[in-house]
């Protein structure tokens, strides 16, 4: 089992029934799902480019990434519709709590000139997006095979009602939120 998982139940739901008031174990807000996506523009012009993104997304996830294709063509960019334009992968149970932890204990700290990460970025129903501008700060990525530093964007979707619920459940899993004064 995941260390993340174990202190989740042993720990951090019992400091949220008393933090949130809620009197009830299945009521507690808890992580659902994490989507991890790449878009690659470059894919329209090289196809490798596309290959490369697949391998280096199933590499830091553990998990083979789904192909997202264009649903419109659009002319200006050279892209038709059915193309291959991004790749995703939807992390539940416990590869879900492994790479949150590896997130948070890895890759975050390795980020150029970190200060915390932005806590506005909430939706309005707990869930939370952020975005990591370079794919290396994974250390399962290597720095040898990557051709050009790739983004990706990473969402945390929580079973909580609103954004206090959600940011409370993700700092007590010790995600790094700046401060706001």
């Amino acid at each position: 089992m995941a260390r993340l998982l174990e202190l989740y139940r042993s720990e951090i739901v019992p400091a949220l029934q008393e933090s949130l008031g809620v009197r009830n174990r299945m009521a507690v807000p808890r992580l659902e799902k994490i989507v991890v996506s790449m878009g690659v523009g470059e894919a329209s012009r090289e196809k490798t480019k596309m290959d490369e993104a697949v391998e280096s997304l199933a590499k830091i996830t553990g998990q083979k990434p789904q192909l997202r294709r264009a649903k419109k063509s659009v002319s200006n960019f050279k892209l038709r519709a059915g193309m291959p334009v991004g790749c995703r992968v939807t992390l539940r149970g416990q590869r879900m709590y492994e790479f949150v932890e590896r997130l948070i204990n890895a890759a975050v700290p390795r980020l150029r000139d970190f200060r915390g990460l932005n806590p506005r970025s909430f939706d309005g129903h707990g869930n939370y997006s952020m975005g990591i501008a370079d794919e290396s700060i994974f250390p399962e990525a290597g720095q040898g095979v990557i051709g050009q530093s790739q983004g990706m964007n990473i969402t945390f979707i929580t079973t909580a009602k609103n954004d206090t619920q959600g940011r409370e459940l993700l700092t007590r899993m010790g995600m790094p939120f700046r401060r706001t004064e």
